[in-house]
């Protein structure tokens, strides 16, 4: 970089350092507080991370990112985040462009990653407490309180982090991603390697964090996780955003419903005269599985039920389950595949 172009930088950096807090937080507030258009990344390699993404995530709902490994999240976050330089295209946080605008875009965007980085020799209080003087945030011992409350670290806060176990520091990434009171968090990956004691309480600071007006982007392969908690669903596989869509809308226009009925015996193989309903035996053929689309007119439950009858084959008990976004992504995939 030259003399002439490191002044300017020097010189913006001042200027935004400078802007009153309030400021920032007083600019229009648009319905959409992240933007991506028309994203692109290439890597040196030629590996082609992220292809031509548009996405709109909306001011205080939890957006569920969801792709198997290597399909771009952590990429595409990591560029909004400002960790990595993006390629073609535009990134808008909360109304400011993540590279004309870095310092405000980047005051608005807490980020808890995958790795646990951290200073080993800090305390939990002093590395929480930098975290928000780099943003510019005046001292708050009161809020800084509370986040370790609310993430059952109080009696950890003058503890090192050495000493903490994996679950522990975990909570510490989410606290120092919260120091300086975001108003859009990204989580990747926050529960992996937790208990489930632990994922559970994550779950619920997420959602009051929502309440809060926090905008919540999660990543997860837990994808219960995601089925709990996501608003809206997004799923990335190689680098291209192949579904954006509410989970409940999701859920109801892809999943499908299982009628398992209970036999009173057992069946080696499905009779021939049940051939017509596609039945699957299941456990030790005990059960019969019928799979059907529960917005078709006909499901032909009826009809089966009277085959059963012909057939001499008697259940006992009966009961229907509904598709999980588990199952809905994993066939996303596989149609992809083909």
């Amino acid at each position: 970089m030259n003399r002439k172009s490191n002044v300017v930088r020097q010189r913006a950096e001042r200027d935004l350092a400078r802007l009153p807090e309030a400021s920032l937080l007083a600019l229009p507030r648009p319905r959409v507080v992240i933007s991506v258009s028309n994203l692109s990344k290439t890597y040196a390699s030629g590996f082609h991370a992220l292809k031509d993404i548009n996405l709109e995530i909306r001011r205080g709902e939890i957006f569920a990112l969801l792709g198997p490994n290597g399909a771009g999240k952590t990429t595409l976050i990591s560029i909004i985040c400002g960790i990595i330089n993006p390629g073609v295209g535009t990134v808008l946080a909360d109304g400011h462009d993540i590279v004309t605008e870095y310092r405000a875009a980047r005051f608005k965007i807490g980020l808890v990653p995958q790795e646990l980085t951290t200073d080993a020799f800090e305390t939990v209080w002093d590395t929480v407490s930098f975290s928000r003087r780099l943003f510019g945030r005046r001292a708050n011992p009161g809020y800084i309180e509370k986040v370790l409350k609310d993430l059952s670290l109080w009696d950890k806060k003058d503890s090192k982090l050495i000493t903490l176990s994996g679950g522990m520091k975990r909570r510490v990434l989410i606290a120092k991603a919260l120091s300086h009171e975001p108003e859009i968090l990204f989580l990747d990956e926050p529960t992996a390697g937790v208990d489930v004691d632990l994922r559970r309480e994550m779950w619920q600071l997420v959602r009051a964090l929502r309440a809060s007006g926090v905008t919540i982007v999660l990543t997860t392969h837990y994808i219960e996780e995601a089925e709990e908690m996501a608003d809206r669903v997004g799923v990335i596989n190689q680098g291209e955003l192949i579904l954006v869509e509410d989970k409940a809308e999701l859920m109801h226009k892809l999943g499908r419903k299982r009628l398992i009925l209970h036999l009173e015996g057992s069946l080696e193989c499905i009779p021939s005269a049940l051939a017509a309903h596609a039945l699957e035996l299941a456990a030790g053929g005990t059960e019969l599985v019928y799979t059907y689309d529960p917005h078709d007119e006909q499901t032909d439950i009826t009809a089966l039920l009277g085959d059963l009858y012909k057939a001499d084959i008697r259940f006992k008990d009966l009961r229907t389950k509904q598709s999980s976004l588990e199952e809905i992504f994993v066939s996303l995939l596989r149609e992809e595949r083909r």
